[in-house]
């Protein structure tokens, strides 16, 4: 008979318990990347009373393929030099339709505008705290 405890237990195990960056400190670093590529419409929803994929969701989106593959990898760079951490989970960065960054307590969503307008995260989402990232250089 095998044990099987040990691997039940490891499988259900939250990889945020592996995290140690702050959450605000890791949004700052994720806006930062986005902002630098000219993002547009940047949002924060805070779903911690909502759900428990995440606590906060940042959704945005870009005007072309080439930018929003540019905004996945300047995320991705930012947080990299910024806090050595690396994404979590990620999707869509070949189609550059909808690319998500998983970071476990803070999910990215990269949308085309098209894609972002037919998805609606923030009406699906629209119990959550919602608060607008602005460029403060601009």
């Amino acid at each position: 008979m095998t044990n099987t405890t040990k691997t039940a237990e490891s499988q259900f195990t939250k990889p945020s318990s592996q995290k140690s960056v702050d959450t605000s400190t890791l949004i700052n670093a994720i806006t930062e990347g986005l902002l630098e590529k000219k993002a547009k419409d940047i949002v924060l929803l805070d779903v911690r009373e909502l759900t428990t994929l995440a606590d906060y969701f940042i959704v945005c989106h870009g005007t072309s393929d080439t930018q929003i593959r540019a905004l996945a990898n300047s995320v991705e760079k930012q947080v990299k030099d910024e806090l050595g951490e690396n994404v979590w989970q990620q999707e869509g960065k070949d189609s550059r339709r909808w690319v998500i960054l998983d970071y476990v307590n803070v999910v990215v969503h990269i949308f085309t505008e098209e894609k972002r307008n037919y998805y609606g995260i923030e009406r699906m989402w629209n119990d959550a705290k919602i608060t607008h990232i602005e460029d403060e250089a601009t």
